[in-house]
């Protein structure tokens, strides 16, 4: 087994511990989106339920809701248990509760299945997060976190099409691509383990901030805040894209499905790029980029009057996630202590699932008054906002170094 303290120097994407923590990223888009071309289906094959509407729109953001409570408990528990008895655990129950629907009788069932699958998401994306901080540092950290967007894009999209090609045969047969996860067991259990386990006094060096101390605690608040915003904006695509498009007269599903693919082929893409975009610019500068481009996204949405306005609109608002995202991992584990790592992560996770959980009840009531212009305009001048803090922030930054 390769160890946490292995220190050949290979390329971060060469290394069987980097590959196996991006197996586990690839599955939380898998976690909520598998399901959503089956949800017509399903609604007919329940039809005799006389929930069976809300119960199977609630199947996509079910897994949130657990993310959401359980993801601050699993960090507790990756620091005291160990991280890799948590993964592991979590992509074995990841595998049983995504593939029940396949057998479940009825929907109450296959949604309280679907609350499982949350917590089996908080204890990977935990685990996951935490190991990243123990394997890896400096540049290798920051290609890793990267990496991880585009696993959770391109796996996203593979997932969805490969899910709607199945579901075209039956409503259940999507539920069983959650068991494409059992494949990737073996790879981690071989080279996954956890770090030493040191004790306060092990861990502090000279000029570090000891786990006693408090003023990582602030920063990483302020970080966890902005991430939940941040998904909350974002989560503005998947959420209300379709009805969007529905009522400037596109076929919604067609338009939708190609719209959000294009927004995760934009966001792998540029994903990939994002070590060499920081060091170029710093975090200040990849906030920066990342927001005025979905800012861009939203304002060319608001314009938008043809079918490729929309597909750059979505790839630019993919885009500029796809940047942003990575930095609040990396950051995250920069001001943790090392003991702490599998909070920071829980934290994180929690924050992002809340953030999306939140989108549809704010950005929904925005929409019934004033309409699509003010959501996408308001947005759109959001973000512009947090370009211009975080340029400014950047300056700042150039003139203390000075």
């Amino acid at each position: 087994m390769e160890t946490a303290l292995d220190t050949k120097q290979i390329p971060v994407w060469q290394d069987r511990r980097a590959i196996a923590l991006l197996m586990a990223a690839s599955l939380t888009t898998m976690a909520n989106a598998t399901i959503a071309p089956a949800l017509p289906g399903l609604e007919r094959l329940f039809a005799g339920d006389p929930n069976a509407a809300l119960l199977t729109r609630l199947l996509v953001p079910a897994p949130s809701l657990s993310v959401a409570l359980f993801a601050p408990l699993a960090g507790i528990a990756a620091d005291r248990v160990g991280r890799r008895n948590l993964l592991l655990f979590g992509v074995v129950l990841f595998v049983l509760s995504g593939c029940a629907g396949l057998v479940l009788p009825d929907l109450p069932t296959i949604f309280a299945s679907r609350l499982v699958l949350g917590i089996a998401v908080a204890l990977i994306m935990t685990a996951q997060t935490a190991l990243v901080g123990d394997y890896f540092s400096g540049d290798d950290r920051n290609a890793l976190t990267g990496l991880q967007i585009s696993a959770r894009n391109l796996g996203g999209l593979v997932f969805i099409l490969t899910a709607g090609w199945v579901a075209a045969i039956s409503p259940r047969l999507p539920f069983a691509i959650y068991g494409l996860a059992a494949a990737f067991l073996p790879l981690m259990w071989l080279v996954i383990v956890d770090p030493p386990r040191l004790s306060p006094a092990g861990v502090a060096k000279p000029g570090a901030l000891s786990d006693d101390h408090r003023s990582w605690r602030l920063p990483l608040t302020m970080l966890v805040l902005l991430q939940g915003a941040t998904n909350m904006i974002f989560f503005i695509m998947p959420t209300q894209l379709s009805f969007f498009l529905d009522a400037r007269g596109y076929d919604s599903a067609i338009m939708t499905g190609s719209a959000l693919g294009v927004l995760m082929l934009s966001g792998g893409g540029f994903a990939l790029l994002y070590r060499r975009i920081q060091r170029a610019v710093g975090y200040a500068g990849i906030f920066a980029l990342g927001y005025g481009a979905m800012a861009l996204g939203f304002l060319i949405l608001l314009l938008a009057s043809t079918t490729a306005a929309i597909f750059v609109a979505a790839a630019a608002i993919g885009a500029g996630y796809a940047l942003v995202s990575p930095s609040f991992v990396a950051l995250a584990l920069n001001l943790a202590p090392a003991r702490k790592r599998g909070l920071a992560g829980g934290i994180l996770t929690a924050s992002i699932f809340i953030g999306q959980f939140c989108s549809p009840l704010v950005s929904t009531p925005v929409i019934a008054t004033p309409g699509y212009a003010h959501l996408f305009g308001g947005t759109a001048v959001l973000l512009a906002l947090m370009t211009a803090a975080a340029t400014l922030a950047g300056g700042a930054n150039r003139l203390r170094r000075r």
